[in-house]
């Protein structure tokens, strides 16, 4: 008779990985076994509450009844067919993406960086085909503190050097310019510009928020110029920040969108390019595609998300408990907190130096049972899942009181 497996505690799996899992991240020492809305559950039983939703991609929180419902569902029916069959799910999720988005295509993927990825090579072609820029000549500009991925091609145009070093030779065709910088937008946007590639909010970066203004000034400068507007709005899309989309607060509309994270609901990776007609019908069979890219399980997922935010009841949630969030750490500012940034439920804190850097800042909220992640320096990113409570919310911002005391 075989004995029964010992229980691992969290130090065993911890030590576990380190022999056979590649070392590319650097996660805080918790292990996750279990996880319903706002809470996650280590292997020991401790509860921790959930103060960064997977980078956005958990904003309806750890099994959303109606998203888990949806997969089952699908489960039980159909999977995957791959993009060379039809499925009866695809049509729906995307008619539904594009009315959500105001836009009128979609290009179904599975991960960000996927759609970073298809969306370059999308302006690319449109520049080609449509703005008539001689071949291989197509620029594309970006801004400086950028995060859309890491493949390849991303670090190519990342500033970050801990994303780049090592990773050469990079691939040609992009100019980076400061964030929320208009002048030295205009000065780099030439006759071969293909697209202007910015995050609405800076997510890795901190939160960076642009000034009132930028984006409606990027969308008349890259509409006077005759090139495309991309917003990718992987972390800041689909209600993080108070809106279904973060341009909304200054009523843009984009050429194209690039979204992720919170469209597979925290289930399935689920990412999708959408854009006007005239820019997403320059692909034709065989030029781009995707193994798993709008199969039926993600369809579903992500048609079931899509209902959660035609409700308004997640936007108007994180609007709503921003104004929670942004008092309270207003509060703390001058008591550990040296500013702040912050739109609908998603911010990021700088803290004084002299109490510790993101990382120690973490560990010791992680111990107060509040899970969040460091960025650059001593910033801390707050993003919970937009199921959280005034309550909740109130209790993590005490905890963070009492670490910039302790």
């Amino acid at each position: 008779m075989t004995a029964p497996a010992l229980a691992r505690t969290s130090d065993d799996l911890i030590k576990a990985e380190g022999p056979v899992l590649a070392h590319n991240y650097h996660p805080l020492p918790v292990v996750v076994a279990r996880a319903e809305g706002t809470w996650v559950e280590d292997v020991e039983g401790r509860r921790y509450l959930d103060m960064l939703a997977g980078y956005s991609a958990l904003n309806f929180g750890h099994r959303h009844p109606a998203l888990v419902e949806a997969a089952h569902r699908q489960l039980d029916r159909l999977t995957l067919t791959s993009r060379a069959f039809h499925n009866d799910q695809l049509a729906g999720f995307a008619g539904r993406l594009a009315a959500l988005t105001g836009l009128d295509m979609v290009l179904p993927m599975n991960t960000g960086a996927e759609a970073v990825e298809s969306g370059i090579k999308v302006a690319r072609k449109w520049a080609y085909d449509v703005k008539g820029v001689p071949a291989d000549r197509a620029t594309i500009v970006v801004a400086a503190e950028n995060f859309h991925g890491r493949t390849t091609t991303i670090v190519s145009f990342s500033t970050d050097e801990t994303a780049r070093s090592g990773f050469g030779p990079f691939a040609p065709g992009f100019r980076i310019v400061p964030y929320d910088d208009l002048a030295a937008l205009e000065e780099a946007v030439d006759e071969t510009t293909a697209a202007v590639l910015i995050e609405p909010i800076q997510g890795e970066a901190g939160v960076i928020i642009p000034n009132d203004g930028y984006l409606t000034a990027v969308r008349e400068l890259t509409r006077r110029k005759g090139c495309l507007f991309i917003a990718d709005e992987i972390q800041s899309g689909l209600g993080r920040t108070g809106r279904t989309l973060a341009v909304e607060h200054e009523d843009v509309v984009p050429d194209m969108l690039l979204l992720g994270k919170a469209l597979g609901g925290g289930i399935v990776p689920v990412s999708a390019v959408v854009a006007r007609r005239e820019v997403l019908g320059v692909l034709h069979p065989g030029e781009h595609g995707s193994t798993f890219g709008g199969n039926p399980l993600a369809a579903a997922v992500g048609t079931a998300v899509i209902e959660l935010l035609e409700t308004g009841e997640f936007q108007q949630r994180a609007a709503e408990l921003g104004v929670v969030l942004r008092d309270g750490l207003g509060e703390l500012v001058g008591r550990g907190v040296l500013g702040f940034r912050a739109r609908g439920l998603w911010a990021g804190v700088d803290i004084d130096p002299a109490i510790g850097t993101g990382r120690e800042v973490s560990e010791r909220l992680m111990r107060e049972g509040v899970l969040v992640k460091d960025t650059h320096g001593s910033t801390i990113r707050l993003a919970p899942p937009l199921t959280v409570t005034a309550e909740e919310l109130r209790s993590a911002l005490a905890a963070l009181e009492r670490v910039l005391g302790s």
